[in-house]
């Protein structure tokens, strides 16, 4: 069954206040994701990006308790927050629709940390870049396409790292070792989310499109430092 198409009013674009990053849904909705602060599936309005600096982060440093923190301090403890070192002054976004769908990602792109799939490098040195991404779908979606929806927010994000051609000691970057993408879709029918649906299609172009313009910033302001080689 397909489910009516649940677009809202066009939204307000993400809200940057260093350190901070605001997504505001304009309503509460489920979201699914793996995020330091409210991972899993929850109910959320906002999702935040929390840019942080290796002052930030001292060795046993309980960052759970730490975020707490700052997050009371912002009155935000109900969002789900993702960190990042990387500058998230340079997030990207994109649209994409298909038969009727509306997807949007935002994304926060470094590499300072990049892994090649089924191999790790020690731990970098010089921070840690991470890509974060969220996901907003213009459909009410069941558990099962959410979670299909992820999987294809996941490789939609592999095909843009690896289309960036960076290489490891270990082979092709295709991800960092902290990435966390996160799902936001009201609840509804639409049973599939994968290649072959208009979710999966606005999903997978949005997340590659938003993925492959914070890579091209990452690597033109000279960031990359070579990706684990710097």
């Amino acid at each position: 069954m397909t489910a009516p198409r649940l677009d809202p009013p066009r939204l307000d674009p993400p809200r940057l206040d260093p350190p901070w990053l605001t997504l505001d849904l304009a309503t509460d909705m489920p979201v699914l994701s793996w995020a330091v602060n409210r991972p899993g599936l929850v109910r959320a309005r906002r999702i935040l990006w929390r840019e942080v600096r290796n002052a930030d982060l001292p060795e046993h440093l309980d960052v759970v308790t730490w975020l707490d923190a700052q997050l009371a301090a912002r009155g935000a403890t109900d969002a789900v927050c993702f960190l990042t070192s990387c500058d998230i002054a340079q997030f990207t976004t994109a649209e994409a629709r298909a038969d009727g769908i509306r997807a949007r990602a935002v994304a926060t792109v470094g590499l300072s940390n990049a892994e090649s799939v089924g191999h790790r490098l020690p731990a970098a040195a010089h921070g840690w870049g991470t890509i974060n991404i969220a996901v907003e779908i213009g459909a009410g979606l069941t558990e099962a396409a959410r979670l299909e929806a992820l999987s294809i927010a996941t490789q939609a994000r592999t095909a843009a790292i690896m289309a960036a051609g960076i290489r490891l000691p270990t082979g092709p970057a295709t991800g960092t070792g902290t990435d966390c993408i996160a799902i936001a879709a009201p609840d509804g029918d639409t049973r599939y989310a994968g290649l072959h649906t208009g979710t999966g299609e606005a999903v997978g172009r949005a997340v590659h499109t938003a993925v492959a313009r914070g890579v091209a910033l990452w690597q033109a302001t000279g960031t990359i430092r070579r990706a684990r080689h710097g």
